[in-house]
């Protein structure tokens, strides 16, 4: 399993520094919070929809910069995760940019295969919308926005 510690001796990224150097500065300081994860945006490149919401540490951050593909950190399966390793639907990062404080990270990405890049088989994760301006109840229904699903994901990921 991959930790979200860093070596505090050879650390990947710069040490966190004043208010005026995270803002204005040119050095990527990474501000992760107390679970050592930052979260990420993801959007196509082309659309500039959003396609994901996802969470880095500090080896996935460093492994997406490196390599120019997404790399994120699994919550739910407590690993590290190169997006596309099991469905072929890796990403290219065209450009990735940081927050003014530092503790979110943008990713402009391009989709192989299908342009699937959520596990549901679908474009992106953002599939349903919530009504607003009306009472918040149990009986508050989400609707499809028609982004159906390029691949049948119990073919790529089984019935998981």
């Amino acid at each position: 399993m991959t930790t979200t510690t860093v070596d505090p001796i050879s650390p990947r990224f710069a040490a966190p520094g004043s208010h005026a150097e995270v803002e204005e500065g040119t050095a990527l300081m990474p501000r992760f919070g107390a679970d050592g994860l930052v979260a990420a945006v993801v959007t196509d490149f082309e659309t500039g929809d959003v396609v994901m919401l996802a969470w880095m540490n500090e080896e996935a951050l460093a492994k997406t910069i490196e390599t120019g593909e997404g790399w994120y950190w699994s919550r739910s399966r407590k690993e590290l995760w190169h997006k596309g390793a099991t469905s072929g639907h890796a990403q290219t990062v065209k450009e990735m940019r940081v927050d003014c404080d530092q503790d979110a990270i943008w990713i402009r990405v391009s989709t192989a295969g299908t342009g699937a890049n959520c596990h549901t088989g679908r474009k992106g994760c953002f599939y349903r919308s919530v009504p607003v301006g009306q009472p918040v109840s149990p009986e508050l229904k989400l609707a499809f926005t028609g982004d159906e699903p390029l691949f049948d994901p119990k073919a790529v990921y089984g019935d998981s």
